[in-house]
């Protein structure tokens, strides 16, 4: 059963965004991320909003899936709405002793958070709809040109992989390890001077399975005769289509668009 945290996790489905070539959804990615954090006029934010939004809606993954995978998110948004709000000059609209909310750092604050959100929202419309073979095979083909000069393409790309889908995994051992600590007495409220001494009832034995894991895949990876990328073939070649093509366009010409936003 999928936990709390999605980022990192794949569902399945037979969406416009799951057929697509995993670097078309690559490709497509970063540059939405780059417009989005560009970008920093009203116009510009309701459209990479609007591109966003379709690119949402064509995974037929419910939305709420991505609501659940931004609880972790709530915390640094919210810390970095309040810095620019009281940190950055400009007209006072409220003070009260040393703090003070400026017209400009209500603007800055909403587009920071629009930011954040917008970036782990994409980061989630990638790994939800590719696989970690795909995403695997995506990366490689991407980084393929750079092994000529001895650069490790494929190992690089798995590690890659492997570290973005682990993601979830400890965020599940987390929360089984809080639980078995508090069934064994652990008090995790009061003071931040207690949580830090308690926090280490929860680290030690997070990075321990983390070890043993690591250990796991590594001699399950060597029972298999994995020794890298060199020689090695695929059942299923990526090809792109012409659907890739038309998709990759599309979000191209959010690149001239995106220096026309900022205007």
């Amino acid at each position: 059963m999928m936990n709390s945290f999605t980022f990192g996790q794949y569902i399945p489905g037979q969406s416009l965004i799951h057929s697509l070539d995993p670097r078309t959804k690559l490709f497509s990615v970063v540059i939405m991320m780059a417009a989005v954090l560009a970008v920093n006029t009203l116009t510009g934010v309701l459209i990479t909003a609007l591109f966003t939004g379709v690119f949402v809606g064509l995974t037929r993954v419910p939305v709420t899936i991505y609501f659940r995978g931004m609880r972790p998110l709530i915390i640094l948004v919210v810390i970095t709405a309040a810095f620019q709000v009281f940190l950055v000059p400009g007209e006072v609209i409220w003070r009260w002793w040393i703090f003070s909310i400026t017209d400009n750092g209500i603007e800055m604050g909403a587009l920071m958070s629009y930011r954040l959100v917008m970036v782990f929202v994409l980061a989630q419309l990638l790994t939800l709809t590719t696989s970690p073979l795909q995403l695997t095979d995506g990366l490689e083909r991407i980084l393929r040109p750079f092994s000529r000069v001895g650069f490790p393409a494929h190992e690089l790309a798995m590690i890659m992989t492997i570290a973005l889908r682990f993601i979830p995994v400890f965020f599940e051992e987390g929360s089984k390890i809080i639980l078995a600590q508090v069934s064994r007495g652990a008090d995790f409220q009061g003071g931040w001077l207690k949580s830090a001494r308690n926090l280490i009832a929860i680290m030690v034995p997070l990075f321990v399975q983390a070890f043993r894991r690591a250990d796991d895949l590594a001699l399950a990876m060597e029972s298999r005769c994995y020794t890298g990328g060199e020689g090695r073939t695929r059942l299923h070649e990526i090809a792109m289509s012409r659907t890739d093509y038309l998709v990759m366009a599309v979000t191209a010409a959010l690149v001239p668009l995106t220096f026309v936003l900022r205007t």
